[in-house]
């Protein structure tokens, strides 16, 4: 059974026609695969086949453990979306990002190629003097509409400075830490696993918290 129907697939193919770049997109799962880890792999077969700019690998979480260590990968299914030299840009998809967060894949494949929107110098400044090592992970559901703006705005930050790492991760995928952070509501940010807040919020709200480290 397909994951996205005819009509979805011209819809994903028309908004990948203008990548500027190639990407690579970078999977990790294992032999015997999770339902998630499962659902994830037929999504990004399906999603990366839409541009002949989209290369896709797959890694084993548990035989190919130096990629894994290399790109900070510390939990399965996971994506990250490189350049198409695999250099890390720091953004990374933990869990399936269907549903409303399909956009959020979407803006991350567009970022990377090139072709996605310029952030204000001012922010640029502000995100490339960041001197220490900082992950952002947001917490979403697949049914919030607001969860792929907040996703999307931590991997911008990311794609800026190399000391950072922005996750995307699916709640009920990876209940253990939604338990840990307390996700009552999405989108969670937690950044560092020190300072959070709650809700879209613009990419100023995001480094006000970063720069309090």
């Amino acid at each position: 059974m397909p994951i996205f129907d005819d009509n979805v697939k011209k819809q994903l193919s028309d908004l990948l026609s203008n990548l500027k770049n190639p990407v690579k997109v970078l999977f990790f799962t294992q032999e015997f695969e999770c339902p998630a880890c499962s659902d994830n792999h037929e999504f990004i077969n399906e999603f990366s086949s839409l541009s002949d700019k989209i290369t896709l690998e797959v890694y084993d979480f548990v035989k190919d453990r130096d990629t894994a260590d290399k790109y900070g990968i510390d939990k399965i299914p996971a994506m990250l979306v490189t350049d198409d030299t695999g250099t890390d840009t720091g953004i990374r998809f933990f869990g399936v990002p269907g549903g409303y967060e399909i956009n959020s894949f979407l803006t991350a494949i567009n970022d990377v190629s090139g072709s996605g929107e310029e952030l204000p110098g001012d922010m640029v400044e502000r995100i490339k003097k960041i001197d220490k090592d900082v992950r952002i992970e947001v917490f979403i559901t697949l049914t919030c509409p607001y969860c792929p703006q907040a996703v999307a705005t931590a991997h911008r930050i990311a794609l800026e400075n190399p000391k950072i790492k922005a996750d995307m991760v699916e709640s009920s995928t990876f209940q253990h830490l939604a338990i840990k952070y307390n996700v009552s509501s999405v989108p969670k940010i937690v950044i560092n696993e020190t300072r959070e807040f709650v809700g879209a919020q613009p990419v100023s709200a995001f480094l006000e918290q970063i720069e309090k480290l």
